[in-house]
């Protein structure tokens, strides 16, 4: 049998198998686009008028405050577990808020199992408003309407996180095996059930992975959120700084490296059971 000409000069490995190019970037693409990446920084220096010189010169001012903060007041550590435990909440309450929310839009946003070209579009709208206005946007936003406090943070954390996870949720979709969402029309199913039986175990594992890394990402932007008056260990924070109680902004400081690091291990393991 005669070997195919183009498979026959390819060049081969040590171990005489054949090497097919993957249809990669070129070497010039590959410097062109490294070109065009310095270029940026370099530019992005600029913008942000970036001196290096100011920070050396205030690192004195730096080394005063944290000095100041020394010892941490242990004594503020009981008053500080409220506050954790609220911003924990607000992240577990936006996240399953965000999930419930993002999984039906996410559906109708998927190009392979959407029902219409119009609901594909709206739902792609309202996933990439809710993700191009800032948590803390949002924030603000309810904060004005139901007042201080968690609940505001927690909306705005269920808000943002639509429009992420809805992304996200979307792109496994469609990136999904067809065959058996085919298989399962042939029979004349219908959506739902198709949707039940075929989507949602294809897709199941990768959205609860996604979802776990969302939480983690929540806990840390509840954080900020408390600047804003939403509640949580945030708002105890800003308000220690602004009465420059730095011994009590280092201990809520570790309160918070603790919890963050926590909710990263616990996040990871149910990960890998997952997994």
């Amino acid at each position: 049998m005669n070997t195919i000409p183009a498979l026959a000069d390819a060049p081969h490995t040590p171990n005489g198998h054949q090497v097919i190019s993957d249809g990669g970037p070129s070497r010039t693409l590959r410097l062109v686009l490294g070109f065009g990446a310095l270029i940026a920084f370099i530019q992005s220096l600029f913008v942000i008028e970036a001196k290096p010189e100011d920070l050396i010169s205030g690192a004195a001012g730096m080394a005063d405050m944290i000095s100041r903060a020394m010892p941490p007041a242990v004594d503020q550590l009981p008053s500080a577990m409220w506050p954790a435990l609220e911003t924990i909440d607000i992240a577990i309450f936006g996240t399953f808020a965000g999930v419930f929310l993002a999984v039906p839009l996410a559906v109708l946003a998927a190009g392979n199992v959407s029902p219409a070209r119009p609901l594909y579009y709206l739902s792609r709208a309202v996933i990439a408003l809710c993700r191009s206005v800032p948590d803390l946007v949002w924030a603000l936003l309810f904060v004005a309407a139901v007042g201080l406090g968690p609940f505001p943070g927690a909306l705005a954390i269920s808000i943002h996180s639509v429009g992420m996870l809805g992304r996200l949720f979307s792109e496994v979709i469609e990136d999904m095996d067809m065959g058996p969402v085919d298989a399962l029309t042939l029979t004349g199913a219908t959506r739902m059930q198709v949707f039940t039986h075929a989507v949602l175990p294809s897709v199941l594992p990768s959205v609860l992975g996604i979802s776990l890394y969302r939480l983690d990402e929540n806990i840390r932007s509840s954080l900020v959120l408390g600047f804003v008056g939403a509640g949580g260990i945030g708002f105890q924070l800003l308000t220690a700084m602004n009465l420059f109680q730095y011994k009590t902004v280092s201990v809520l400081l570790i309160v918070t490296f603790v919890m963050v690091m926590l909710a990263e291990r616990f996040s990871a393991y149910l990960r890998r059971v997952i997994a």
